[in-house]
């Protein structure tokens, strides 16, 4: 594939990214708190994203499988990545209206539905790069992926900074609505797809005894369980990253004579310096891994992150954190990129791309339904509890303990896939 056909492919990964950076790391924590209040908020935060990644892990399998069915004069993704587009961008204007206390169980329904279409689009999705990628590019393919999804948690990490000129959160939303559906289109007419093999109709008890077919594969299961453990560990960095500034930190934020009154828009700062570290290893990283192996990708990846964390379980520097930022995207960039090219090479279906995609894809949804809701609860615990014992920043140093051994596992854990250098 040329470069441009590779860059046009991964389009709308960079809509995604911009869609998923801006809502989590800076959108959602702030209306958990207006929701929740600061007591609550990282159970509130958590309560969220639980409610959401159930509906994505039943979602992904399930649309992944169908699409590897469909026949249509579009081909079998791109109906999916068009009504899942259009019905994301619907759902979006519910998070950006009914963020009010009263209205929580409305909010967790809007984002639930969120969920609910951004899988039904970027489950079949996934299967493009297996499907139209020769082998021998794959890891240049997933490079291109990666660096799409950098510039879009670029757009994304900004969002902060914005606020105040695109009209607030509501403005936010309504931008993202209008990323997703450009990313859509540049995909959509830019990708030829190939004729698909035959399989036979979709029906329920074959899908779902299916449904673990993939883990007969030993190299599939370890690569879905070390993504698992990697994703944990970031989900709790990025996500807990607003609060911990705000109450750890605190303000003024000061960074090349520009300060901060809110921590809303200084983790615009730190996002940027980490998407300045992953866009000097995303593309380099998947391109690299061809010639050399993804493993070893995989263990600079986690050591890098790993040494972040470190730093900010004993240091609360918020010039620190933004270097710091720096070196998490350079091992966040780098895993990215080469987590993508791994996972498809040990596919253990020819015909099902979509499906194990799916099932792979939970990987990344289950952490929010594990991870998150834990953080949250042990954050706002710690905090309550830690005063009383004289370390106020208790609540901070247990998450960031549990990132920390999250990143350890997920790296070692790359050394059992067999079918992969």
């Amino acid at each position: 594939m040329s470069t441009r056909r590779q860059a046009l492919l991964s389009a709308y990964w960079f809509a995604v990214s911009a869609h998923w950076t801006a809502i989590l790391v800076v959108l959602l924590p702030a209306q958990a708190q207006l929701l929740g209040g600061d007591a609550f908020k990282g159970r509130t935060l958590g309560l969220v994203l639980l409610a959401g990644a159930l509906v994505s892990m039943v979602v992904a399998p399930i649309f992944g499988a169908m699409s590897d069915r469909l026949r249509s004069r579009l081909g079998r993704r791109r109906p999916f990545l068009i009504i899942g587009t259009f019905g994301n961008m619907i759902a979006l204007l519910g998070l950006a209206y009914l963020a009010r206390p009263q209205a929580l169980g409305f909010y967790i329904l809007a984002f639930m539905a969120v969920e609910f279409f951004n899988n039904l689009a970027t489950a079949p999705y996934s299967a493009l790069i297996p499907d139209v990628v020769p082998v021998a590019q794959r890891g240049s393919a997933s490079g291109w992926l990666g660096l799409m999804t950098m510039l879009g948690n670029f757009l994304g990490g900004i969002m902060g900074l914005l606020l105040g000129s695109i009209g607030g959160i509501t403005g936010a939303y309504w931008l993202l609505a209008a990323i997703l559906l450009i990313g859509m289109l540049i995909t959509v007419f830019s990708v030829h797809e190939p004729e698909p093999p035959p399989l036979p109709p979709f029906a329920w008890r074959p899908f779902l005894r299916s449904l673990f077919d993939p883990f007969k594969s030993r190299d599939f299961t370890w690569v879905f369980w070390t993504r698992f453990l990697m994703v944990m560990g970031a989900f709790i960095v990025q996500e807990f990253l607003v609060y911990y500034l705000d109450d750890v930190v605190g303000a003024p934020f000061t960074i090349l004579g520009l300060s901060m009154s809110q921590a809303a828009q200084a983790v615009s700062f730190v996002i940027l310096a980490l998407l300045v570290g992953a866009l000097l290893s995303s593309l380099a990283a998947g391109v690299v891994s061809d010639r050399f192996g993804r493993k070893k990708i995989v263990y600079l990846s986690g050591a890098l992150q790993s040494l972040v964390v470190l730093v900010f379980l004993f240091t609360h520097s918020y010039s620190l954190a933004v270097v710091m930022g720096v070196v998490f995207g350079l091992g966040y960039g780098a895993y990215i990129s080469v987590d993508w090219a791994l996972a498809t090479d040990v596919l253990p279906s020819m015909d099902d791309y979509a499906r194990d995609m799916g099932v792979w894809h939970v990987a990344l949804t289950l952490p929010q339904v594990i991870g998150t809701p834990v953080a949250g609860f042990l954050l706002d615990l710690g905090q309550g509890y830690g005063p009383r014992v004289g370390i106020p920043t208790l609540g901070y140093s247990l998450i960031f303990s549990l990132a920390l051994l999250f990143f350890i596992f997920g790296t070692v854990f790359v050394s059992r896939i067999k079918a992969a250098r």
